[in-house]
């Protein structure tokens, strides 16, 4: 018997993804599948069905997936999509456990094989499954897009009849995946670009990029890759260097973010409050409450003369690109069991270990069983 994979149609606000691209598609019937689509899933980033060959569509969900193998989403089912899968199948999609908790629950007790896609370890061998640095990369680049139209200047050097007009200055505040694709497309755009981050290690990186980077003096490396908690004292030792670069900035894109966990504040409203007329933030951590006092997740807010933009699910607003890179992580994750047309998990692979959030009737990552017993 064919493995039968189930693509879902996403159906939560703002969410233009899809999990399967037609390229992909003809990959994963190579390894033996049998693909069903949910009917329109592709229809946001403009792929018909006609677009996918050899898949079948049916319109109901919980039809699709009543019989299916494998279930793949972008974001988590629904609990009447969960609740109609049937025992010991496996689901692949983003599902954030501590905001899902409902979820979760009914993944548990139906014993159900789930691999978050944000659980995928950041480790060499797992780069090619990485969802969250696909996405975050792709979010980097829309966030300078999303600075320069909504400041009313110019960043490139420019030299006209009447004069010239001086590069405007992009302050990048985390230099991790979107914070390096932030780097780099603002220096595309001919911006002058400083680059922030509690982490010295990636000064090298940013300097690589062509920007400055920004030494405070404090070391706050943490674990799995992200920044640890600062104590007050360096959180004050930060701020007196870092003020006047946010207050000299043109546009701040903003992109420090943990996984499970509010995002941390790296601008206060005082700060915010002395900047430049007209100046812009972009807030890409707006989905953990973002990096400022004064974002409003999912919204433009002004305080002072400065805009603060809020953006919800960036990586969507590029959503052509997004699915196919997103659809590219799970066919990777996918390839570690399913082989010879069978399903064979081996959980003694580091990376399913780590990103199966639940099996067997069982939590398995700690911070999630934590969460939904909390």
């Amino acid at each position: 018997m064919p493995v039968k994979i189930a693509v879902l149609k996403e159906t939560r606000p703002n969410e233009r993804r899809v999990a399967l691209v037609p390229v992909v598609a003809d990959k994963l019937a190579k390894l033996g599948a049998e693909l069903h689509m949910q009917s329109g899933a592709g229809t946001a980033v403009k792929l018909a069905d006609a677009a996918y060959k050899n898949v079948t569509f049916a319109a109901n969900p919980q039809g699709l997936v009543s019989d299916a193998d494998i279930v793949l989403s972008v974001q988590p089912p629904s609990l009447e999509v969960v609740n109609a899968m049937k025992e010991g199948s496996i689901l692949l999609s983003f599902v954030y456990a501590h905001k899902e908790v409902e979820i979760t629950k009914a993944l548990r007790d139906k014993k159900i094989t789930s691999f978050a896609m944000e659980l995928v370890p950041r480790i060499t061998r797992a780069q090619s499954m990485d969802a969250l640095s696909s996405q975050a990369a792709l979010a980097g680049y829309y966030g300078v897009l999303l600075g320069s139209i909504n400041i009313a200047r110019m960043m490139p050097m420019t030299t006209f009849a009447t004069g010239s007009i001086r590069p405007g200055t992009i302050l990048v505040m985390g230099a991790g995946v979107a914070g390096l694709s932030a780097i780099a497309t603002a220096r595309r755009i001919g911006a002058k670009v400083e680059g922030y981050d509690v982490r010295p290690e990636v000064k090298e990186q940013v300097e690589s990029l062509g920007a400055k980077f920004i030494d405070t003096g404090v070391d706050a490396r943490g674990t799995g890759g992200y920044a640890r908690e600062l104590t007050q004292e360096e959180k004050d030792k930060i701020a007196s260097v870092v003020t006047k670069h946010i207050q000299s900035a043109d546009i701040i894109i903003t992109t420090a973010s943990i996984p499970g966990r509010p995002s941390p504040k790296l601008i206060t409203r005082a700060q915010i409050e002395g900047m430049k007329s007209g100046s812009v933030i972009v807030d890409l951590a707006s989905e953990g409450g973002g990096n400022t006092e004064a974002t409003v997740p999912g919204e433009t807010v002004q305080v002072g003369q400065t805009t603060i933009v809020g953006p919800l699910n960036v990586p969507s607003m590029l959503g052509e690109h997004a699915s196919e890179l997103y659809a590219k992580n799970q066919y990777n994750l996918i390839e570690l069991f399913l082989k010879d047309k069978a399903i064979s998990i081996d959980w003694n692979d580091e990376v399913l270990a780590k990103s199966c959030l639940t099996h067997a009737g069982e939590i398995k990552n700690e911070a999630a069983a934590k969460a939904v017993a909390g």
